[in-house]
């Protein structure tokens, strides 16, 4: 199973391919998830994007929507795409794991990303999904179907994914302060995707409806 270093060397050594694939689609697969997103921020509420790749679709969306965006990826050759791409917008060679950037976003995004992470690491992170989401603001983040790990490929290089289990992230989730709004295991509509899309809990708010699927 590649190791975390392997993951960045592998993102970096397909970074061409990338660019030229990832963005597949007009309107692309995940737009459903992603206008929910942008109809609950706030007018230009800046968005906060984990693995952000070369900056399209995900970022590329919520620029065009009028929301700056602060994007963090391991890969300086994907950070290198999305500068030139969106040269107005900040872009950052980072571990997700170690990120303090002491502010909060109203929205953060860990979009097929999250998931390289070990089962441990991702524990963790959603003490850094917390710290960095303003109250009511809203989390968006992929897994797996349930506890486990595989492998995927991409440009003919395998990519290492581990997921905890449902239960497990929705405890994560409420312990840290987020209320599920939706949870979608493999839509066919998004690529066999799972989805979560889960909202920062503002003092005193009223549990939200999960609307799981």
């Amino acid at each position: 199973m590649p190791t975390d270093d392997d993951i960045i060397s592998r993102y970096e050594g397909i970074a061409d391919w990338f660019a030229a694939h990832r963005f597949a689609g007009d309107p692309p697969m995940e737009s459903a998830y992603l206008a929910a997103v942008a109809k609950a921020l706030p007018a230009g509420a800046a968005v906060l994007d984990l693995g952000c790749g070369t900056g399209e679709p995900l970022a590329g969306y919520f620029i065009r929507a009028g929301h700056p965006v602060v994007g963090i990826d391991g890969a300086p050759a994907m950070i290198a795409r999305c500068q030139e791409r969106f040269p107005d917008m900040t872009w950052m060679v980072g571990d997700m794991r170690r990120l303090s950037l002491g502010r909060p976003f109203g929205a953060v995004l860990a979009w097929d990303s999250f998931f390289h992470l070990a089962y441990d690491d991702q524990r963790a992170m959603f003490a850094v999904f917390a710290a960095h989401t303003s109250p009511d603001g809203l989390l968006l983040f992929t897994s797996g179907p349930d506890h486990g790990k595989a492998t995927g490929t991409m440009d003919g290089l395998a990519f290492a994914h581990y997921s905890l289990s449902a239960a497990e992230y929705r405890e994560q989730l409420a312990g840290h302060g987020f209320a599920v709004l939706r949870h979608v295991v493999e839509d066919p509509d998004c690529g066999g995707h799972t989805v979560w899309l889960a909202r920062k809990e503002a003092p005193g708010t009223a549990p939200r409806t999960d609307v799981s699927a």
